[in-house]
């Protein structure tokens, strides 16, 4: 495969000194292109979307991303052979072949366990690791993919298709609640085992897409609300979005910009029935275009009820 010999910087396109930002942006535009449930089963595609994923999957960890940048692991995540359990191998005086049943990633805990004397004997050492690692059974490697979902989709849950290289089409279950950055597990839909070994797991990591009128805090939403003059200085009802529908929300009389309003409930609801709050922040809206009418009626209020609205701002004493 072309990414092979690649860094993972490379696989993505940025620099070394790339901010998380930039990474998450290259990541985005590349599986837009090249996720195989948009690009027809192109074979070419798949593997560098795998190769993508797995570069993405490790410069999005702050501690691999140092950990690899400081050479303790490779870029798939792995860490790097020890000369230790060589030596220590050669001082001692293994005895017995080892059934080894664990992730292709976890070779170095092979050998520490080898040389503890743990692991199943099966026979002599003598032959090499070449013939012992032919004859064990070896968990299939975990896959790691990644893939993007809608604020609404992570707010309600639901179902979702996707493809992945080694399982083919299949349909997963979203949690509803689910926040960005964690990872579904799937059970055996990942690299096949060797040797009769049990199959790999298939980890999808979420990414949660921006949202032009909500953000998340938590099981808490936010929102910015636009309000009218009248609607701020009278009051009355507005009807509020929702990730899923609408609300209808009454706006007190004489509200500011800025204040905020709490609707209980109407935040992230979990599968345990815990539920969030919707919290709208009001931002009074003056008209597109300039109405004669409404300043010359503001000029004749504040001749008579003039008040001082930085009377107790902060400000006032710097």
């Amino acid at each position: 495969m072309a990414d092979d010999n690649k860094t993972p910087y490379e696989v993505l396109g940025v620099a070394k000194t790339a901010s998380d930002a930039e990474i998450k942006k290259a990541y985005r535009k590349l599986a837009k292109e090249l996720h195989p449930d948009l690009t027809g089963g192109d074979a070419a595609k798949a593997d560098r979307f795998k190769a993508v994923s797995a570069a993405y999957d490790l410069l999005r960890d702050a501690e691999k991303r140092r950990r690899y940048d400081a050479g303790e692991i490779d870029a798939s995540g792995q860490e790097r052979p020890q000369e230790q359990y060589y030596r220590q191998y050669a001082e001692n005086d293994p005895s017995g072949r080892y059934e080894y049943e664990g992730g292709f990633d976890d070779l170095g805990d092979l050998f520490k366990n080898a040389f503890r004397g743990g692991g199943r004997s099966r026979g002599g050492f003598s032959a090499g690791f070449g013939e012992d690692f032919s004859h064990m059974k070896m968990r299939g490697q975990d896959l790691h993919f990644h893939m993007e979902i809608s604020f609404r989709e992570a707010v309600e849950g639901g179902k979702k298709a996707v493809t992945l290289p080694e399982a083919g089409r299949l349909e997963i279950t979203i949690p509803a609640g689910i926040e960005d950055g964690q990872t579904l597990r799937l059970a055996g839909k990942g690299g096949p085992g060797a040797n009769g070994g049990a199959p790999g797991d298939a980890l999808i990591t979420i990414s949660v897409a921006e949202d032009p009128v909500f953000t998340r805090d938590g099981d808490d939403i936010h929102m910015d609300l636009p309000v009218s003059i009248d609607e701020a200085v009278l009051g009355g009802p507005v009807e509020v979005p929702l990730p899923g529908g609408r609300v209808r929300l009454k706006v007190p009389a004489n509200s500011s910009s800025g204040r905020v309003m709490r609707l209980r409930g109407k935040g992230v609801v979990r599968a345990n029935g815990r539920a969030g709050d919707l919290l709208v922040t009001l931002k009074v809206v003056l008209p597109q275009t300039e109405d004669p009418a409404l300043a010359e009626a503001i000029r004749k209020w504040r001749a008579e009820h003039s008040y001082d609205a930085r009377a107790n701002w902060e400000g006032n004493r710097k």
